[in-house]
């Protein structure tokens, strides 16, 4: 049986949880760390996420050659 497609899907949802997690993590503390509050907390926190999220996504990709955007590609 060949496990190739599963460890491509796997790596795959291992990198996705990464960039969750970590760009969670690095949202909450730099808001956290301005004392911030309410919907400002909410809007920086969420703008700070997307661009965390993305930047660790395309980052994995360019150092791991996993592909998370392959819309450029043909």
């Amino acid at each position: 049986m060949d496990f190739a497609p599963v460890k491509k899907w796997a790596v795959f949802f291992m990198g996705i949880l990464f960039a969750i997690v970590i760009a969670d993590a690095l949202a909450n503390a730099i808001v956290s760390g301005t004392g911030m509050v309410g919907w400002t907390r909410f809007l920086v926190s969420f703008i700070l996420y997307a661009v965390f999220f993305f930047a660790i996504l395309y980052a994995l990709e360019k150092i791991f050659h996993i592909e998370f955007f392959g819309f450029w590609r043909e």
